[in-house]
């Protein structure tokens, strides 16, 4: 069924069969148990990194995992229950670019709603100067805007978050940064 990100099969609660089926006070199909009746819902998820500047560059990783293996991307990861937005961005950073930062303000909202996703992307400040490569980088580094590699980013959420701390830096001001992304067309 579209919407869903992969079909659920049984109850996490007692294991019987769900079945689609709107609940009631609900308007979508959701998969419902047959037996307990409880309701298991699929939302979309939260990916959260960090915009980090060092001495007006931004730190960018080269991932050593799929998807975009080899492409470059803005220390960034899926949100962990039991955490902040915030909290997410900066462990995001230390795990995949070793750097620790603080993290300043929210600064992009992407919706990527066919792959069930909103990407958060938060400005923030390396504290020391030190990063590395985490276990889901290949290496990170730290480039001036004119080194950035725009051709090589992994993800069209980066690219637009990226440009537009650019063109904010540029100008001076800072503000808060939203977009819809929709379905890449197919080639040809």
């Amino acid at each position: 069924m579209s919407g869903f990100h992969t079909p659920i099969k049984f109850c996490s609660h007692c294991g019987a069969p769900v079945a689609l089926a709107v609940p009631p006070g609900d308007n979508l199909p959701r998969h419902v148990c047959t037996r307990c009746a409880a309701v298991h819902y699929q939302n979309p998820r939260m990916v959260v990194g960090c915009i980090v500047e060092w001495e007006s560059r931004v730190l960018l990783c080269r991932r050593a995992i799929e998807p975009r293996y080899g492409r470059w991307t803005l220390p960034a990861g899926f949100m962990e229950n039991d955490e902040t937005t915030a909290a997410a961005a900066a462990r995001e950073t230390r795990e995949e670019a070793c750097a620790e930062v603080e993290v300043e303000r929210l600064f992009a909202l992407v919706n990527i709603p066919h792959i069930h996703q909103v990407h958060l992307f938060y400005t923030a400040r390396l504290l020391g100067g030190s990063f590395g490569a985490g276990s889901e980088s290949l290496e990170s580094r730290l480039f001036a805007e004119d080194e950035i590699p725009w051709p090589e980013m992994a993800f069209r959420s980066v690219s637009f978050a990226l440009s537009a701390w650019f063109d904010d830096r540029r100008q001076g001001s800072f503000g808060l940064h939203t977009a819809d992304l929709p379905p890449l067309s197919p080639p040809g």
